[in-house]
């Protein structure tokens, strides 16, 4: 702990770091809120694409058979053509938001492909657009416990350092200013008997 200075000036330096601290802490305290409330949200948002994920992979299983068929390679109607992405603003923080895929779309002949092909495409691209979104939610729940460690160790700082140590450096300096000032009245009232006494007796002749 720094050592302080039991001085007026000190006293006042020490009043206005409290309030402050005092003043800060409610806003640092909501925007922890805020964080730990939308990571709760994200992460339902998480698990709920996760099961559609699982639910559509699980759809796909039934007919992944076909398509060892040599005729058809699904990987380049696949392919990502453009990402869209947004971002939103949560307590000061900036976390990616997903929007959508653009494919590209080669032409493909109708007659001599598979007739399931189509439903494939769209089944797969689906797929991908979840692993896509998911991905990016996860992103930015990370991002915002990260933001939340940080919030939370100033919350803390706070809470359990800087306003503590402010209010007992205060304490202390009030404590030592009042017993100067009584020992300065005290000595006063010596000075002040001791005059009178000299008065009394004549200046001591």
């Amino acid at each position: 702990m720094a050592k302080i200075k039991f001085t007026k000036g000190e006293l006042k330096r020490q009043v206005d770091a409290l309030k402050q601290f005092q003043h800060y802490l409610p806003t640092l305290q909501l925007k922890k809120q805020q964080l730990q409330l939308e990571i709760l949200q994200l992460n339902s948002l998480l698990e709920t694409k996760k099961q559609e994920q699982a639910k559509l992979k699980q759809g796909i299983s039934l007919w992944v058979g076909l398509l060892s068929d040599p005729c058809v390679d699904l990987k380049v109607y696949l392919k990502p053509q453009e990402i869209h992405t947004s971002f939103k603003n949560i307590a000061g923080v900036d976390i990616p938001i997903f929007e959508k895929i653009d494919f590209f779309n080669p032409e493909y002949d109708l007659f001599l492909t598979p007739l399931w092909l189509d439903y494939a495409i769209l089944a797969f691209r689906e797929t991908v657009t979840q692993a896509q979104e998911i991905d990016l939610t996860q992103e930015g729940v990370n991002i915002l416990k990260q933001e939340l460690r940080v919030i939370t160790q100033r919350v803390n700082l706070f809470e359990k350092v800087k306003i503590p140590a402010a209010q007992e450096n205060i304490r202390l300096i009030k404590i030592y200013i009042g017993d100067q000032m009584a020992n300065a009245v005290g000595r006063c009232k010596i000075a002040k008997r001791k005059i009178e006494e000299l008065v009394l007796t004549g200046g001591g002749s």
